[in-house]
């Protein structure tokens, strides 16, 4: 059975953050609010529980799920070739709605789909996110709905797609935004736009200038 936890209220929020925090390290599956949709998460690390994830959205491992930091420290363990225009856009736009698509640590032990060397990350603008990616590390979180669905502005269209697969919902009340977090694709010499989304290509030109949108 689910547990959901109101984190509008002090005594419930620090409850539901330490039994989602039990829960990802168990493998088990949490929802979380961010400053854009509601996630699904699971421990970055724990394959099986990336997989439940997946099963649970009913989304392919050709479609990898992003992977949610609670600092930008974490990235010197995670990323490699992280150019300088990859740091100014951190240093811009972190936490926020900027999702980057960065090559990975070869020797991460991890299993996030079929992701080519690559991740896509993000740290999340959200007291409630924040606070569990800084209790469990690096998770992966995909938005919490059914794939082909809306993506979830609040705990309640989350949990009624989702139901019992999730063990935690941490519901912070409506979500900031709608817009998904713009991705930008570092891996090359130049930065890419992947998708432009709470982020513009103008907004990410005020900082790397030579900014290219993909077709």
């Amino acid at each position: 059975m689910a547990r959901r936890y109101d984190c509008n209220d002090a005594t419930d929020r620090t409850t539901g953050l330490r039994e989602a925090a039990s829960a990802v390290r168990r493998g088990e599956l949490v929802v979380l609010p961010t400053d854009t949709v509601y996630g699904i998460g699971a421990d970055a690390f724990t394959s099986e529980a990336v997989a439940d994830l997946l099963d649970a959205k009913g989304r392919g491992r050709n479609m990898p799920t992003p992977v949610l930091i609670g600092s930008p420290n974490t990235l010197h363990g995670l990323v490699t070739d992280f150019s300088e225009e990859a740091w100014e856009l951190v240093d811009a736009f972190w936490p926020g709605a900027l999702t980057l698509v960065a090559k990975h640590q070869p020797s991460l032990q991890w299993d996030l789909g079929d992701t080519r060397g690559t991740v896509a990350i993000r740290m999340p603008l959200h007291p409630v996110a924040i606070e569990l990616l800084t209790e469990v590390g690096p998770m992966a979180v995909s938005s919490a709905n059914l794939t082909g669905h809306p993506s979830p502005e609040d705990c309640d269209a989350a949990q009624g797609m989702l139901g019992d697969s999730v063990s935690v919902y941490l519901d912070g009340g409506p979500t900031p935004g709608i817009v998904p977090s713009s991705i930008v694709d570092v891996t090359g010499a130049t930065p890419v736009l992947l998708r432009a989304g709470a982020l513009s290509a103008e907004e990410l030109r005020k900082v790397v200038p030579d900014l290219e949108v993909a077709n």
